[in-house]
């Protein structure tokens, strides 16, 4: 039972394209229908190429071994290389990621060379995924993966060309004997030079292949792989138990979880291998997990050059495929950041001149009241104007006060009253809107001269804006309820609720409105919206 993985089209370069009847194009076209080949197909076509390749390597000859090199379909259904093809370093992604890594700077490689190929080549045939950062071991895509081929891949793919085997028959032999019969049978060659010989010693450590947690000496060959299960259709005598497969699962209709699972993907690396050069000087190496935080925290940014200290390339973060979107998203909440801190300089720049007109205005009714009608007048127009204003007063007092006075005399919940002998209890924060509800009980006091309370049109003025709801990348079709209680500026209690249901992007959600300004006072308000 092999796992479905999403098809990802290769990106092409502009005015490059995939030449046709060669094994790139039929694994692109594979790809585009979500099939890969099986282990026993992939096993027939690169086993005879080894022997191809090893003759040729024998006659001193060197080339570029990748798909777009490599003729589908030739010889009863293998593979054959074409050599006006294989002496021109290849421009797609896909095909480069073929190259071993002395291969990359433009030089055609002997037979060590190949032996990453080989590797490279049948890896990308099982799991339909490139080597690189973000691979995942073999098994994890293709269940009944045979240990040994995963145990051999991890021999091809080492970075080091010091540290990986070049006898390409002896790997046509060790693939020969996983699945037997799978091709014609191979020359006669000594396996155990895969493992090293006089001159050099095979560091499994050093390969592209991410670890797995135990060493590759102690896995048997021969021992069967058994897939994890799941009991399905309820409880009883009855139930069903099915394989469950671990697919590379990329969710390309939602954001959020394409970027967790690349990240799930890179993080299964656990050595530390990239190097970001930052003003001239060399940070690191770093993981993929401290990498990604650096990212997040904006230490570096995508424009910043990384290295591969395994492969030996490097380029800008934003040209990686595989750390691109991390840069992309740190930059994104960047961006907000600033854009709030611009709109609240702006909000609190025209408030300041708006109190700047009143008063303006005020001195200005005063100077011809005096000189119209003398002292009295003014007197007179004084005491009606501080009418108008304590009436204004009191009537917004009880136009919000009306929608969370609690009755006379309630006994308060919770809270502790502030400093200075105020007249309401504060609430500290971190719980759900209807919690910070039940725990506040305003006190009434006759004859109370606090500040007025304010409308929700002022909370609602922050709160309906709904920028925050970037950060978290929530979908459009996503229904969004929000309740937030709010005290003294900030919201001491947030409710959010997501049609369909997301827990994580509702609690994204509840942290952005927690870290928000509000209109201060020390009453409780309770401000609600929705997104839809």
């Amino acid at each position: 039972m092999s796992a479905q993985v999403q098809a990802i089209p290769t990106p092409l370069p502009v005015g490059t394209s995939i030449p046709a009847g060669t094994l790139r194009a039929e694994m692109e076209a594979r790809r585009a229908t979500n099939r890969r080949f099986d282990v026993r197909e992939a096993i027939g076509l690169v086993v005879p190429l080894c022997t191809q390749l090893h003759e040729l390597h024998a006659q001193g000859r060197t080339v570029f071994v990748h798909p777009s090199s490599l003729a589908y379909g030739a010889a009863g259904g293998g593979l054959r290389l074409i050599e006006e093809l294989a002496h021109a370093a290849p421009l797609l992604p896909r095909d480069r990621a073929c190259l071993a890594p002395e291969e990359r700077s433009g030089t055609e490689g002997d037979a060590r060379a190949s032996v990453f190929a080989i590797g490279a080549i049948l890896y990308e045939l099982l799991t339909g995924s490139s080597v690189g950062p973000g691979m995942r071991r073999p098994a994890e895509v293709v269940p009944d993966l045979p240990p040994a081929l995963e145990t051999v891949l991890g021999k091809s793919l080492v970075a080091d060309p010091k540290h990986r085997p070049a006898d390409l028959a002896a790997l046509a032999q060790a693939l020969y004997q996983i699945v037997l019969n799978a091709s014609e049978k191979p020359p006669s060659a000594d396996t155990s030079h895969l493992d090293g010989d006089g001159e050099f010693e095979v560091d499994i450590n050093l390969s592209l292949m991410p670890p797995n947690g135990q060493a590759e000496e102690t896995r048997v060959p021969s021992a069967p792989s058994v897939p994890k299960i799941q009991a399905v259709a309820g409880d009883g005598p009855f139930a069903v138990a099915i394989p469950v497969a671990q697919p590379q699962r990329l969710h390309g209709n939602d954001p959020t979880r394409k970027l967790a699972d690349l990240k799930a993907a890179l993080e299964s690396d656990p050595r530390p291998r990239y190097v970001v050069i930052k003003d001239g000087m060399d940070h690191g190496p770093f993981s993929a997990v401290e990498l990604l935080q650096q990212i997040a925290s904006g230490s570096f940014t995508g424009d910043h050059v990384l290295r591969d200290t395994f492969v030996g390339e490097e380029r800008a973060i934003q040209d990686w495929e595989d750390f691109a979107p991390f840069a992309e998203q740190a930059k994104l909440n960047r961006d907000i950041v600033q854009e709030k801190r611009a709109l609240d300089a702006v909000v609190s720049a025209e408030k300041q001149g708006t109190q700047y007109k009143a008063l303006i205005g005020m001195a200005l009714m005063g100077v011809i009241l005096a000189a119209g009608a003398g002292w009295w007048y003014r007197e007179r127009a004084n005491e009606e104007r501080e009418l108008a204003v304590q009436g204004a007063t009191d009537r917004v007092a009880i136009e919000v006060d009306a929608g969370l006075d609690t009755a006379k005399g309630a006994k308060r919940a919770g809270g502790a009253r502030p400093s200075g002998g105020g007249s309401y209890p504060s609430l500290g924060g971190g719980m759900s809107c209807e919690a910070a509800q039940a725990r506040y009980v305003e006190e009434y006091k006759l004859g109370n001269n606090g500040p007025p309370d304010l409308t929700a049109g002022a909370y609602g003025n922050v709160l309906n804006r709904g920028t925050y709801l970037n950060a978290c990348n929530v979908p459009s079709s996503m229904e969004v309820n929000v309740c937030a209680a709010v005290q003294n500026g900030r919201a001491v209690g947030v409710t959010v609720t997501t049609n369909p249901s997301n827990p994580t992007v509702a609690s994204c959600i509840s942290r952005q409105i927690r870290g928000m300004s509000f209109p201060s006072h020390p009453r409780l308000d309770v401000a609600r919206t929705t997104f839809k």
